[in-house]
């Protein structure tokens, strides 16, 4: 999943203490890194973009990725539709903010759902980097309602929502919300931005 990298659209917590053009720059920059590193023959990499109609056209992503809208409501409204969608019998879904992400985890993600239902990516801050499903055309209605989004909850919760699907979990990675997840980041990475 990618928002079009508009300042003041996009990384707006880690917009609002480091400057939204700042922010915007980071998300495009790491958005491309993660594309380039996960644009693997071993599965069908699609680009799930937002606002709709300028990321069905926009520049910024590789012209030779297939690209679907996201469209309207909240978080989980729009990963269920991207879910129900996908004509895979295996489809993960991420964001493009995890910059240890690897292909190594993707596959993990494939292999986990060889023998469970659902599987998710957590994160430290409670959430998760990555949602999939096995089947995803037979997602269960309530998946992801009342989820308490960008909270500690958001992974309990998520699974409370579809208390039918065995959920593996892979390895945990962060993601980065805010200058805080950024300071973390470049420290672990030794980088400076």
């Amino acid at each position: 999943m990618v928002k079009e990298p508009v300042p003041g659209r996009v990384k707006t917590r880690l917009g609002r203490d480091w400057g939204m053009v700042r922010a915007a720059n980071w998300f495009r920059k790491q958005a491309l890194s993660t594309i380039r590193r996960l644009d693997d023959p071993r599965w069908d990499l699609v680009l799930a973009v937002s606002p709709d109609r300028e990321g069905l056209t926009s520049r910024f992503w590789p012209s030779h990725l297939t690209r679907m809208p996201q469209g309207r409501g909240d978080l989980g409204a729009r990963m269920g539709r991207l879910l129900r969608a996908s004509p895979a019998p295996k489809t993960c879904i991420i964001g493009a903010d995890i910059p240890d992400i690897q292909p190594h985890h993707i596959m993990s993600s494939f292999s986990a759902l060889g023998s469970q239902r659902g599987v998710l990516g957590p994160s430290e801050d409670g959430g998760y980097w990555l949602v999939g499903l096995r089947h995803p055309k037979l997602a269960p209605a309530g998946l992801f309602q009342n989820v308490r989004w960008s909270t500690q909850f958001a992974r309990h919760d998520t699974q409370q929502s579809a208390k039918s699907i065995d959920w593996a979990q892979i390895e945990t990675l962060s993601d980065v919300d805010t200058l805080d997840d950024l300071r973390l980041y470049q420290t672990r990475v030794r980088r400076t931005f």
